[in-house]
């Protein structure tokens, strides 16, 4: 991956809307080399799909969560895959500290909250879990490059 590549990257982050030619015009190459490119970066996953960014909350969903779980030993890789397929979920990590994966949801209402936390209580692997609500969002942006 090159200079170019990323600021075809850069580009798409911003909007992913953006034509092969509008984008080739606004990085001073060729269409052709646009089109090239982004194949090349789709089918090496570096880039995995386009979407659109949404305000979450004037959509419906006012509440985020971040919540901890406990997993028994060796059974961490089970539950994560479990958790992921989760309409709620938007990241599931495995950490370092006290807890052994974390995961990031939204939620409509409170409602919604406790049934998602009381399914993963259920989970057969599940020790604990310790839920954070989200008072303010600061920021909130994965787009990285």
């Amino acid at each position: 991956m090159d200079e170019l590549d990323r600021k075809i990257l850069q580009a798409y982050l911003m909007d992913a809307r953006l034509s092969y030619r509008e984008l080739a015009h606004k990085l001073g190459v060729s269409t052709t080399t646009i089109q090239s490119r982004t194949s090349k970066l789709e089918k090496s996953g570096i880039i995995r799909g386009y979407s659109a960014i949404f305000d979450h909350e004037k959509v419906g969903f006012q509440l985020t969560a971040l919540t901890e779980v406990s997993v028994a030993k060796g059974k961490l890789l089970e539950l994560e895959k479990e958790v992921a397929k989760m309409p709620q979920v938007l990241a599931v990590y495995d950490v370092t500290g006290l807890t052994d994966a974390m995961v990031i949801a939204k939620f409509k209402s409170r409602e919604e909250l406790s049934k998602f936390t009381k399914a993963l209580l259920a989970m057969p692997f599940v020790e604990r879990t310790n839920t954070h609500i989200v008072l303010t969002t600061v920021k909130e942006d994965f787009r990285l490059l």
